[in-house]
């Protein structure tokens, strides 16, 4: 199951349950499609926000086991549809990832992390919670820690993707945190495009960034301690990869723009070491 395509797709496939393995296949085309619709291609504004529509309308359709009007959906979403009936899924967390997918159309700056903790709430949150009532444990807590994990790790792909964002004209950097730093639009075209090096604000800015999204990750990490068996070894895994990905970003002095820090083959036997000593972690 190729997930690492869309990245606020939190599965290792490899721990994933083999009845479970269909649903959320399920869930997942419905979301990489969408997110494609929003990001890929060349069509206008009006053209990807008419596409969203029609998928607005096929989930509701989908559900009722309504006939389909847009033959080109039916299979996507028949198969949807069969998940969502078979484990009694919730449709809200599907109609929130519709939502900021065409809130992502129009939207490319964010004036303060309320708001844009708000778009994450609505675009990576609904993965966590919908995983949570596949496994049938969606409990008030285990939302709450879920919510916490999956909008860290929605704030670390914007961190490490700086500059790819602002080659889209996207800034996920709260306004008013570039403000306090002393960072405009102008400093940060000269970084991406390497007219000048990550000056002392930038990497003050960042600094205070990385360490909201790791105190957000640690302030969801007990779930993954809560929860039993493959899904616990699975949260594990997810939340310090997330945490490594922050100690690149570190280890480069927040030189996001020579190097975007990703994952080795010597982070995942580091990572599996952590997974076992996963009790300590602060």
């Amino acid at each position: 199951m190729p997930v690492e395509h869309y990245e606020n797709f939190p599965v290792a496939s490899l721990l994933l349950p083999a009845r479970l393995r269909e649903p959320v296949e399920a869930i997942y085309a419905f979301a990489r499609s969408a997110d494609d619709v929003a990001d890929e291609g060349d069509a206008s504004a009006v053209m990807r926000l008419a596409r969203l529509h029609d998928y607005q309308l096929a989930l509701e359709a989908c559900v009722r086991a309504a006939p389909l009007a847009d033959a080109a959906l039916a299979p996507m979403f028949e198969r949807l549809g069969r998940a969502i009936q078979a484990h009694a899924l919730p449709l809200q967390p599907f109609r929130d990832l519709l939502d900021a997918f065409m809130q992502d159309v129009g939207k490319t700056r964010y004036h303060d992390f309320d708001e844009l903790r708000d778009y994450c709430r609505r675009s990576a949150d609904p993965v966590g919670r919908l995983m949570l009532n596949l496994y049938g444990a969606a409990t008030a807590e285990n939302l709450k820690r879920s919510d916490a994990i999956c909008t860290a790790l929605q704030l670390i792909n914007f961190w490490q993707d700086v500059a790819i964002d602002w080659g889209k004209q996207r800034i996920y950097l709260p306004q008013d945190d570039m403000a306090r730093f002393g960072i405009d639009t102008a400093a940060l075209d000269a970084l991406v495009h390497g007219r000048v090096r990550p000056t002392d604000a930038w990497r003050a800015l960042m600094a205070f960034e990385v360490q909201r999204a790791r105190a957000m990750m640690l302030e969801g990490a007990p779930l993954a301690r809560a929860l039993p068996g493959r899904i616990g070894w699975e949260l594990r895994l997810i939340v310090l990869g997330g945490l490594r990905i922050l100690e690149r970003i570190e280890a480069v002095d927040y030189d996001v723009f020579r190097h975007r820090p990703t994952l080795g083959r010597n982070d995942w036997l580091r990572l599996a070491w952590r997974a076992l000593n996963f009790g300590k972690l602060a």
